[in-house]
């Protein structure tokens, strides 16, 4: 077993790389420029809910109230009649990306403890850099992705979107399990 304290080192410096690379992923590059599209006649849409002063959160429409709710006919109009809705609704405010990047750093720090818990638990000092290799890469690979299969499985979510950011995860995983196998104690 290896002590955690002494995987603060390759757990923060893992962060940090999969920040700058996630970084340059979502800014420099066109991979994830086409992930939502814009909803035709948005002005008239945001015009027209404008009225309602949704408050920030996650809704649904049309939204059951029970299991008897969905098995009426009541019900079930509403889906054929459509739009099926899942909406996130954002403060009214420019998005602040210092506090966002700040907490996909620390998610970032968050990934790489459980895995050096991981591989701490599972290997001894001066493993093999692939043995490290293995444990760390396929724990964060866990902790960047498995969440956000759900998404496409319960909430429509386009499995293009889920298959991108689980191919950024798998990135991310690898980049991590580098910097542990380069920097584990030896």
């Amino acid at each position: 077993m290896v002590e955690l304290t002494s995987l603060w080192l390759p757990i923060l410096l893992s962060a940090v790389v999969v920040f700058i690379v996630s970084s340059i992923i979502h800014m420099a590059t066109p991979w994830h420029k086409k992930d939502y599209g814009k909803i035709p006649d948005e002005g008239k849409v945001l015009e027209a809910l404008r009225p309602f002063n949704i408050p920030t959160g996650d809704y649904m429409a049309p939204l059951a109230s029970g299991m008897e709710d969905m098995k009426s006919p009541a019900f079930a109009e509403k889906i054929k009649k459509g739009p099926v809705v899942i909406l996130t609704v954002r403060p009214n405010e420019m998005w602040k990306m210092g506090p966002t990047l700040g907490l996909w750093f620390l998610y970032s720090v968050v990934v790489g403890f459980f895995a050096a818990y991981i591989a701490s638990h599972a290997l001894q000092v001066g493993a093999t850099y692939l043995s490290v290799f293995r444990f760390v890469g396929a724990s964060a690979f866990m902790g960047y992705t498995f969440a956000l299969w759900q998404f496409s499985i319960w909430y429509g979510r386009k499995w293009s979107i889920t298959i991108k950011a689980t191919i950024d995860g798998l990135l991310y995983a690898l980049l991590t399990a580098g910097v542990f196998g380069w920097l584990w104690p030896r």
